[in-house]
């Protein structure tokens, strides 16, 4: 969940460029938060952040972590001080090469440059830190995930303000350079490019990573420990690292054997999605996650997914989040079931495309699973409510409304739609309006009653989605060879934090 005490905002500007102490009368404190209808106090406002330099040192025997961060960032008004959030305990902070006096409290760091950063200028702003992560909770819950052998710091909505300081939303994407060094013997994972290792003088590795394009702050991530590593290149020319935790046991053959085909799925998920929008791809498999989140290029997958053998649905859900949910992120966290309602999408159309059940059985099978008086259909979509964010509606039903989509405005246009609205909002973040006007002025449909239906009403819509689709059918549905794997796979990846 997000940072819930936010102290106001501003942001830091060069005093090499138009930084005057103490005069400008109009600069404020930046916002509190983002605006974010689920928590507004996310994130914060005031200046946007193009850049992450994140330069680590970890020791797994204690769970201390130190180092720096160095933010790039452009200020978006005039500002008197800026907040970042941040858990850990900080000893210094720099504004454009100078001293700033800060404060910590309720997991916000409040920067004060000692004068006024103007609107539009560039900002570099250097933390140092060090700390125990696993000693920090908001609300009473801790992102850090301490493990046997070292950490995960995989989480959502939050996990950023346990190991480096940010502008925390989805809104505020930027790109990063990350480095970790750890005891040589111990292996780190994390998302983009694969920069190497460099060994040190005082027996620790340092291990380099860089993402190309931007994220959301939510997906980038390390995981840390004892894993085996095992690097590729994908048909399309793009470098494939895949880890798996020491610690797998028995897991270990049915998470190789899913893990490894990461490039099939994404090259079929490519021939309906468009091109695959990042430079690299991969997976890390390791017990104690809880859940498979989408990280950006390497999802993260808990062992338990393939505790039943091998499971190319999580695969393809995870993967088809690269398009929905990474690349075109959501704009608030009640648009989730832009990411998750797609996702899950995908895996039906993999189902079919393995022989394992059509897309239109497995919507048949998900709307009669759930009686018309069963609180499955409480939960809206469009707008669930953060306790219920990542509930099983949002995935299901979800998936139900993309094919309600599909029946109404026929494959040809349908299919268009999966390619151009990613293509049309990469590296971007996007409302359920303004997809629905999208769908609206590709397909020349007005669609405004079926999204209400079956994003906004608290009752089982009349019919199954589908060509033909209708009650009696959907009553009498069989399931799926695919389904038990989808169900088991969107029980677990409901292991998000509430």
């Amino acid at each position: 969940m997000s940072l819930r005490a936010k102290l106001t905002l501003g942001t830091a500007t060069a005093a090499s460029l138009l930084l005057l102490a103490g005069t400008a009368t109009a600069a404020q404190p930046g916002a509190p938060g983002i605006g974010d209808p689920y928590y507004p106090n996310a994130g914060n406002g005031g200046y946007d952040v193009s850049h992450y330099d994140i330069r680590l040192n970890y020791q797994p025997a204690d769970d201390t972590l130190s180092g720096t961060t160095t933010i790039l960032a452009k200020t978006t008004q005039d500002l008197s001080r800026f907040n970042l959030d941040f858990l850990l305990k900080v000893s210094s902070v720099r504004v454009n090469n100078k001293v700033a006096a800060f404060s910590q409290s309720g997991g916000e760091l409040v920067v004060d440059p000692r004068g006024t950063l103007r609107e539009g200028s560039n900002v570099t702003v250097v933390v140092t830190y060090a700390d125990v992560p696993s000693t920090h909770a908001v609300d009473g819950y801790t992102s850090w995930k301490r493990t046997p052998d070292g950490a995960l710091a995989i989480d959502q909505p939050d996990i950023a303000p346990w190991w480096f300081p940010s502008n925390n939303h989805p809104t505020d994407k930027a790109r990063f350079d990350i480095s970790v060094a750890v005891p040589t013997g111990v292996e780190v994972l994390s998302g983009g490019l694969f920069g190497g290792t460099t060994q040190q003088i005082n027996g620790w590795t340092r291990w380099r990573y860089r993402s190309l394009e931007p994220q959301a702050t939510y997906l980038a991530f390390i995981a840390i420990g004892q894993f085996e590593i095992r690097q590729s290149t994908a048909p399309n020319g793009q470098p494939v690292l895949n880890a798996y935790s020491e610690r797998l046991g028995a897991d270990h053959g049915a998470s190789v054997a899913s893990i490894e085909r990461t490039p099939e799925v994404t090259e079929f998920l490519e021939g309906h999605f468009g091109p695959y929008p990042f430079e690299a791809q991969g997976g890390v498999v390791a017990p104690g996650i809880g859940f498979a989140l989408e990280n950006q290029t390497r999802p993260t997958y808990d062992a338990g997914f393939f505790r039943r053998g091998s499971n190319t649905y999580v695969v393809t859900h995870e993967m088809a989040h690269q398009w929905f949910g990474d690349s075109v992120s959501v704009h608030g966290w009640k648009d989730i079931w832009l990411n998750e309602g797609f996702a899950s999408y995908a895996e039906w159309l993999w189902s079919e495309h393995v022989g394992e059940g059509t897309v239109q059985e497995n919507a048949d099978f998900v709307y009669a699973s759930y009686p018309a008086d069963d609180g499955f259909w409480q939960v809206l979509p469009g707008d669930p409510g953060a306790a219920n964010q990542f509930h099983g509606a949002v995935y299901d039903r979800g998936a139900l409304t993309v094919h309600a989509l599909r029946a109404e405005i026929g494959d040809e246009a349908f299919f268009r739609l999966l390619q151009e609205w990613p293509a049309a909002k990469r590296n971007g973040d996007a409302t359920t309006d303004e997809f629905i006007a999208f769908a609206e002025a590709l397909s020349g449909k007005q669609l405004d009653e079926l999204f209400r239906t079956w994003l906004f009403t608290p009752v089982k819509p009349a019919v199954a989605p589908g060509s033909g689709g209708f009650a009696a059918r959907a009553a009498a549905a069989a399931e799926p060879k695919s389904y038990q794997k989808i169900r088991e796979t969107h029980e677990l990846l409901a292991g998000h934090r509430h």
